[in-house]
């Protein structure tokens, strides 16, 4: 009976994604019974972090500390989660690491999600939405670094804690922030071509392809990455912002290609940018001329770095951000101490590291898919 359950829930799942996502953003509410647990028994925790001291300084001034979460929350806290779009894999892993860590927990949560970077009217009324529902807390990957924070003010002011999670949002009533900073996932991009370029020794001329503009953490990764090829033999002849959908990187790409024709060494840019890059390169046959990079982690060019597709790029361990991200909310509920601003230390995979590399700590399982639902009494 519990088989043809789970098959049942999964069945709607699709028929709600089919008909829904595109109207409403879709609620993504994870009722965490149905999720197969993939990696039972397995602790993820304790591991190493940096925790920002003092809190959300923009110096990046960091120490190292081990982070363990609470053993159980003390009751089923209501949490609402809201995140720009599941259009890729990495929100995918955020996804699972909210979902598996609230069940850990013993906590009810929902995920709402706005179905892209375009689309923060969408995200706005999802939280204006939920903070009629008067939930215990929210936990906001914000499309927009400024275009939230009146929304924050109101939580704060029906004391309902905030936590920024990976995104950056600015407003200075955020309760705690779980997010590595995309500056550091930039800048070791750009460290890594860097030395790809002085092993090599002929400059390199780069197209370069960070995100959304707006979007706090693209602003980020791009002052990183200037700052790591900054008095270099490297060159960018092109930088393209846009949605992290597959079907806008690709166009992007394209047209960079037509624009710079035998010039461009590297395309360097999102996880979806390295992932579409491979296809068209191959089909173009620049698969061996020009080296992709990319500045944060995904199944795909986890694949990619394993058969040579991609060179490199660095992991923010984002199931272990979503997995804190839980943890930090409930102790603000119970009032326990808690890091205000804490992130896992960002990793570079590359083909001489990924056999040794643990690929739980930022990609959801296979087979892994979000199960949409209402019921919030599990």
């Amino acid at each position: 009976m519990m088989l043809k359950a789970i098959d049942h829930a999964m069945f709607q799942a699709a028929i709600w994604v089919k008909h829904g996502a595109r109207v409403t953003g879709a609620l993504v509410v994870i009722v965490a019974l149905l999720v197969p647990r993939v990696q039972a028994g397995e602790k993820w925790y304790p591991i190493d972090v940096d925790v920002w001291t003092p809190p959300f300084n923009d110096l990046r001034q960091r120490e190292p500390k081990t982070y363990t979460p609470l053993a159980k929350a003390r009751q089923g806290w209501r949490i609402r989660v809201f995140i720009p779009h599941l259009k890729d894999a990495y929100w995918l892993g955020v996804n699972y690491g909210l979902i598996d860590e609230a069940r850990r927990l013993g906590v009810r949560l929902s995920i709402f999600e706005a179905g892209g970077y375009d689309q923060l009217e969408v995200q706005r009324r999802q939280i204006e939405d939920a903070l009629a529902d008067k939930p215990d807390g929210l936990i906001i990957g914000a499309i927009s670094q400024d275009g939230l924070n009146d929304l924050v003010a109101k939580a704060a002011d029906m004391g309902i804690p905030v936590l920024d999670l990976i995104n950056g949002i600015s407003s200075k009533k955020i309760s705690a922030r779980a997010a590595v900073s995309f500056w550091d996932m930039g800048y070791q991009a750009g460290v890594y071509l860097r030395r790809l370029q002085e092993e090599g020794g002929a400059s390199l001329k780069v197209a370069w392809f960070p995100g959304p503009f707006g979007a706090g953490w693209v602003a980020d990764g791009n002052a990183g990455f200037h700052k790591a090829i900054e008095g270099s033999a490297i060159q960018i002849l092109e930088t393209k912002f846009g949605d992290t959908g597959r079907a806008v990187q690709g166009t992007l790409i394209e047209e960079a290609l037509d624009r710079f024709p035998g010039e461009i060494n590297c395309i360097a840019g999102t996880a979806v940018t390295a992932e579409a890059a491979v296809k068209i390169l191959r089909k173009r046959g620049l698969a061996d001329k020009i080296t992709t990079i990319a500045y944060y982690y995904g199944p795909g060019v986890h694949r990619g770095i394993r058969r040579g597709d991609i060179a490199a790029a660095p992991s923010d361990l984002t199931v272990v951000q979503a997995r804190i991200a839980v943890d930090v909310m409930v102790r603000l509920l119970e009032k326990k101490d808690y890091f205000k601003h804490v992130a896992p230390r960002v990793t570079i995979v590359d083909d001489k590291t990924i056999g040794d590399w643990d690929a739980s700590t930022t990609l959801a399982p296979r087979g892994f898919r979000p199960i949409f639902s209402i019921n919030e009494q599990q």
